[in-house]
């Protein structure tokens, strides 16, 4: 008896260690799975071959500034299209990705990812092309991008990213507002200009103003989540 009783206790002892192990590997694969170029800080600039200069050239391919086959190797011509992206941009025009140029880049593609679903119905729940909830809409086109956050409105507006006032307002910000329930019951992508694209339960995914009457008098904050 005591024998099996202390055999019992090992098998325990190594079940709780396996399963703090896979614990632990789950919080370093979460919290590294979804690293790239801007989220990870890496500084890219001529001369270097990276696998991260592949998704910057494959990004700026995206966005048409850069034409080339993408070798992982920033030359001459990665640089140019960079001076020519920042130019545009109105960033500071050195050629080399930092964390501003890194992060409008990221801010593009997630808006250009966006406007793909303009017309896309609207879906209680939904959380795909095929439909989507204001939330769900926020959810999948961040999650495209690596931008991990929550999936409802509420916890978009409590848990995720940092506070941001309406005059600091930057594309990319998350914009809130309260409508068919007290608090954060709906929520949009800010783009510019005043204006937010979200799946709104009449249109579907469309581009509002945040100075329509029915959204500036519901409006109640914004989070940064990029």
């Amino acid at each position: 008896m005591f024998k099996s009783k202390s055999l019992s206790n090992g098998m325990f002892k190594k079940t709780v260690s396996l399963v703090v192990a896979l614990a632990c590997a789950t919080i370093f694969w979460a919290s590294t799975a979804h690293a790239d170029y801007y989220s990870s800080r890496i500084l890219l600039k001529e001369g270097m071959r990276h696998s991260e200069v592949v998704r910057l050239q494959n990004d700026l391919k995206s966005l048409g500034y850069f034409y080339a086959n993408s070798t992982g190797y920033f030359g001459p011509i990665t640089k140019q299209a960079v001076i020519n992206y920042q130019r545009d941009r109105k960033l500071l025009v050195d050629g080399i990705v930092g964390p501003q140029t890194a992060r409008q880049i990221k801010v593009d593609r997630i808006l250009a990812t966006a406007m793909k679903y303009i017309g896309v119905p609207y879906q209680w729940g939904g959380t795909s092309p095929k439909g989507f909830d204001c939330s769900g809409f926020t959810h999948y086109v961040m999650l495209q991008h690596n931008v991990i956050i929550p999936r409802v409105a509420r916890n978009q507006y409590y848990d995720a990213g940092t506070w941001v006032a309406w005059n600091s307002l930057k594309p990319g910000d998350l914009v809130f507002f309260t409508t068919y329930a007290p608090g954060p019951s709906h929520v949009g992508i800010y783009i510019g200009n005043n204006q937010f694209i979200h799946s709104s339960s009449s249109k579907g995914v469309v581009i509002s103003s945040l100075t329509n009457t029915y959204y500036a008098t519901r409006y109640i904050g914004a989070k940064r989540v990029i």
